[in-house]
């Protein structure tokens, strides 16, 4: 029995970071984990230029509201849903996944939360658990799952790594080329092909 993990930003829907950091005219926030590895520090990072332009959560969701899955990301994840169980992993956070989960067809997704004070400043966020994408996979795997996953950046990684079929899926000519060994798609219906290849085995 088999579960299909995927990533959300970058795979099915825009980076919120880049839609946000092009919104407010603050380009360092652009830096995402096909950057930066560490989300840890990323994110404690993204707060703190956030804190220094006196900017919070409201302003972040307004910028959400505009975004639309990517053309034709809906309708491969229907398809999928329609051939297995599927989830979304995701280092997002359940403040900022709502409204794109309502306009991809309200699939589960695993993601975090942030923490937010009443003044709509954003202090800090809290993990799901450590490093909840392999964390994720290796527990459906303990309870009698096979699973296939694919992501677009360096988190993603272990979860490919760990499954029985892995897949980048429109990632950096960089990790691309550090991880020859995974195929690469950019293309909704290469990675459904490569999917439902995987599914009859």
């Amino acid at each position: 029995m088999y579960i299909t993990c995927l990533d959300l930003e970058g795979v099915l829907v825009p980076e919120i970071w880049i839609a946000f950091a092009q919104a407010s005219g603050i380009p360092e926030l652009k830096r995402t984990t096909r950057d930066e590895p560490d989300y840890d520090k990323l994110m404690k990072w993204r707060i703190g230029i956030l804190k220094e332009h006196h900017l919070g959560l409201k302003e972040i969701q307004d910028t959400i509201a505009t975004i639309d899955p990517m053309p034709g990301a809906k309708e491969f994840l229907d398809e999928l849903r329609s051939l297995c169980q599927t989830i979304i992993i995701s280092d997002t956070f359940t403040q900022f996944a709502g409204p794109l989960m309502k306009k991809l067809g309200m699939p589960t997704i695993f993601c975090n939360e942030l923490t937010v004070n009443n003044d709509n400043e954003i202090t800090g966020f809290k993990m799901r658990i450590a490093n909840s994408k392999l964390t994720t996979v290796k527990a459906l795997q303990s309870i009698g799952f096979d699973t296939i996953a694919s992501g677009d950046s360096y988190n993603d990684l272990g979860m490919i790594q760990a499954s029985k079929a892995g897949y980048l899926f429109r990632s950096t000519e960089q990790i691309i080329a550090d991880y020859p060994q995974i195929p690469a798609f950019t293309e909704y219906d290469q990675l459904l092909n490569a999917i439902k290849e995987q599914l009859k085995k």
